[in-house]
This record gives structure tokens, sequence and C-alpha cells, in this order.
């Protein structure tokens, strides 16, 4: 099983907006803060200067990508200091309707800045320690895409496409962009240590088993000593190295797992709160219920109803 493939389809990772943009100096945009949220850019051609809400200054050059995991605010310029309007300010202003180039700025054609935006979603609450060892924000240089080939061609494929247009581009560029931002998960170890942690615990021999097995078969009765039988290990040696590399113990690991594991199957399919119990290895849906609230502060019956008139309310 590829865990990290797994964690992402349960947890919804959806591309769900992109344009690309044509920026002549001076610009300036105001991009507010969406917490579900994880944004991109990537720069085709020019130089964009970031200042994130934190105070993090980057600057991006020529085949540059910066990624922002928890989607906090930021503006984007020509130059530091300049005035931000919001970004639905600049929208409006520019009649930009989710078609074509958001063009915007002073006019100098010597100084402009192309770039391909977007971001994706995750389902809500969505929680791993993967996400959690997620650093502030993630640049990939021309140096980084040449260490990693496939995510290079992928943002080599992305450009090409958004240029191309044509029937079925919208949905083509949101579907890279969500292979982009895997890729660009496993080129980042790098950058944080502990991102590099997670994914050398996906890799280990042992643990990435147990990870594996808990994953593959999250509805069984689990115990510590039978996840350390299942990888050979001693249960003390087991329980230890699983928390040294994860930062969660094996069972709360599994409990957390089994519970975003229900919330997608509350959101996305029609089960009974009672199946998707039985299936998240719950004894009874009372158990089950105890559990989800004291996660997600609300009974999992609240979720479905929710999630039962919004498909009513778009049908």
């Amino acid at each position: 099983m590829d865990v990290l493939s797994d964690i992402f389809e349960t947890l919804s990772l959806r591309g769900s907006f992109y344009f690309r943009t044509e920026f002549s100096a001076p610009w300036a945009v105001a991009v507010p803060a969406f917490a579900r949220a994880a944004r991109f850019h990537l720069v085709i051609e020019g130089r964009c200067h970031i200042r994130l809400a934190s105070g993090a200054d980057i600057v991006l050059n020529t085949g540059d990508l910066l990624m922002i995991p928890y989607g906090q605010a930021h503006v984007l310029a020509d130059a530091p200091g300049r005035d931000a309007p919001p970004l639905e300010t600049v929208l409006e202003q520019a009649g930009y309707n989710g078609e074509g180039v958001l063009v915007c700025g002073g006019g100098d054609p010597s100084a402009t800045t192309r770039m391909v935006c977007g971001h994706f979603n995750f389902i809500e609450k969505a929680d791993h320690p993967l996400i959690q060892a997620f650093p502030e924000y993630l640049q990939i240089t021309p140096v980084t895409r040449a260490k990693n080939p496939w995510l290079d061609e992928m943002l080599r494929l992305i450009v090409r496409r958004v240029f191309s247009e044509g029937p079925g581009a919208i949905a083509t560029i949101l579907r890279l962009s969500e292979i982009i931002f895997i890729e660009t998960i496993r080129a980042s170890g790098e950058q944080s240590p502990s991102l590099r942690q997670i994914l050398s615990a996906f890799q280990d021999p042992q643990i990435g088993k147990a990870i594996q097995t808990i994953h593959r078969r999250s509805e069984q009765n689990w115990t510590v000593a039978s996840l350390a039988l299942e990888v050979g290990m001693s249960r003390t040696q087991f329980a230890e190295r699983f928390k040294e590399m994860i930062g969660d113990g094996p069972l709360s690991y599994l409990t957390n797992w089994r519970l975003q594991r229900a919330q997608a199957l509350l959101t996305q399919s029609r089960l009974s709160v009672r199946e998707v119990a039985r299936r998240s290895g719950y004894a009874s849906a009372a158990a089950f219920t105890r559990a989800f609230r004291q996660k997600f502060g609300e009974p999992p019956t609240a979720l479905r109803e929710a999630r039962v008139a919004t498909r009513a309310g778009s049908e």
C-alpha cells in the first residue's frame, strides 16, 4: 500500500482553483487566509516577492515554486513594501471571470511577472502527523527540480497545459496540481526535519510496515503487542520507535486514522453511522459517537446531516 497516497485520498486533497497571471510593475496583491487550503505559486517568467503574515520574506525567480500548506495570508508583489489591494478587489478591477489570464499592474513590459497560482482543499478538520509536520512554506527551486525529475516534468507539463487551454484543460490542470502537491512533499524533506522524519518512517522496514498494516486493516482490533508481533519487534522497542519516528503512539495513531477515515466515509458515502462505526473498528455506534465527538467536537450524525443538507442544496 502507498501510505502517502492513502493519506491524501482519505483527507480529500483536491485541486479546487487556479489562474494564470500577467503582472507588470508596479503591482501587488494581498491574498487572504484560508485555513483549509494549501496554496501554490509557480513563477513562469520574472520575479515575485512574497511576504507571509508571519513576517517571512521569500523571493521567487523564474522556475521557482512556493507551496504554503496552511493557507496563511500573504502578499505578492514585484518589490517589497508595495501597498497591496485584496485579491477580490484585484479580480473585480481586472474583470476576471475565472477564464483566461489575470492581468494587472502598471503596464511596464520590461518588468513582467507571469505565474500559475492555485490552491488545494482538504476535508474539514483534516489531521495527520504528516500535515502537522508541514513547515510554514515549501520552496522548490531549479536545483530541487533537477534532483527530482518527476516533479520537474509535472511542473513543465502544467505550464504547457495552462497555455494550451482547450477542452478538459481545467480538469487536467487541477489533477496535475494535486500530483505536484504530493511530489513537492516528497521532494521537501531537506527543508523540514519533522517532515523528513515522517517520510522516513513510511520507508522504515518495520515502522513503515506497521503504518501500512494500520491503513490496510484499521478496523481490526489491534494492540501495541499485536502490531509489534506483526512487524517482528518487541512491544517496548516497537512502541518507542514508533513514537520517536511518528511523534505519536501506535494506538493514538490508529485511533486518529480510524476517525479520519470515518469522517471521509460520512461525507463521501451514504453508509449509516452504524456501518461507518463498524468499518472504523468500533464495537458499537455509541463508542464510535463518543470518540468522534471527542475528536471533532460534534457527533457523527451532525456531520452526516450537514452533508445531506449540502447535497440537497446543490441538487
